[in-house]
């Protein structure tokens, strides 16, 4: 029954069509951390220009702008001050109302290129007047018509956490503000950063390779290889109780979690190596994998919890 649970896992994520990389390019840490320091020597050098970013906040709980805040390699001091223009920023900004919404219509207006970062879901229920990011002369502002004038002009756009991603939380059921991802609402590729909230990395290693290189490698479903292409299942510390079939039967045991409902093995990102909180720690030191970084979190990942239950999870 364990290797029919496991299968079963994997052929939900497609892993019959999963992409080998080679080597030197391979999902971890210090490949990452490398990225960092030649971006940062790009800019002492001189060799990288700012660029423009505008971060919109939509349907969401702002904490993919609050992990961003404890980014330590580049800070996020280091983010605003020497790798980008931080243009808009609902949540850090001083400027207010009609002054503040003066710098996003500014940039639209110019031929600056920018990038535009978007965390939380779009509503669209009664042409998207559930979700209003501020008032212009006079008039109300949508989220989704904030997402559409700014996505359809921005170089790049990335999607960062689960609710711009596909939903997420502010998608779930009974969803009566109709919340759908970004990729829903722009007519373009949308580079996807699922997460609950998304790691600090995870973004600043992506902008960090739109700066010196431009877009990054991407899987079929947009998100980068550096940082979504092995499963958490795969890198666990657990891995070695789950392949001798010794689960853990309450929360607390060391064992594999697998038998408690743990989403690892359909969770494609690198949890298991990065860690959070200047990568001392992970969720699974307490609990399950909740499936937080996998395409349709939060529904389709419940029940967090679950006592020796078979589950399939399709994307």
């Amino acid at each position: 029954m364990d290797s029919e649970h496991i299968n079963a896992c994997r052929e939900a994520d497609e892993l019959s069509d999963r992409i080998v990389l080679p080597p030197e390019t391979l999902t971890n840490e210090a490949i990452s951390s490398r990225l960092f320091e030649e971006a940062k020597q790009k800019i002492q050098n001189g060799e990288v220009t700012k660029t423009k970013l505008v971060w919109l906040e939509l349907n969401g709980c702002s904490g993919n702008i609050i992990s961003l805040l404890n980014g330590q390699n580049p800070s996020f001091e280091y983010m605003i001050t020497s790798m980008v223009d931080l243009v808009y920023s609902n949540s850090l900004m001083i400027p207010e109302g009609e002054k503040a919404l003066d710098q996003l219509f500014d940039l639209l207006k110019s031929d600056e290129e920018f990038i535009l970062a978007v965390e939380g879901a779009v509503a669209l229920r009664d042409q998207g007047n559930y979700q209003i990011i501020g008032s212009y002369e006079g008039k109300p502002i949508t989220g989704l018509q904030a997402a559409r004038m700014l996505g359809n002009k921005a170089a790049h756009v990335i999607a960062v956490g689960a609710c711009a991603v596909d939903g997420g939380p502010s998608a779930a059921k009974p969803n009566l503000s109709q919340s759908v991802g970004l990729q829903s609402v722009l007519q373009r590729k949308v580079i996807k950063l699922p997460g609950c909230p998304c790691h600090p990395d995870w973004f600043l290693g992506t902008l960090s390779h739109i700066l010196m290189y431009g877009e990054p490698a991407l899987d079929n479903k947009d998100r980068p290889l550096l940082f979504y292409s092995t499963l958490i299942h795969d890198r666990c510390p657990r891995l070695d109780y789950f392949n001798k079939g010794i689960f853990s039967k309450t929360l607390g045991e060391p064992y594999c979690l697998f038998k408690l409902g743990c989403r690892g093995p359909v969770t494609r990102v690198d949890c298991p190596t990065r860690k959070w909180n200047n990568h001392v720690n992970w969720p699974i030191g307490a609990s399950t994998c909740i499936g937080c970084s996998q395409f349709g979190f939060p529904d389709q990942m419940s029940p967090f919890i679950s006592f020796d239950t078979t589950y399939a999870v399709k994307e």
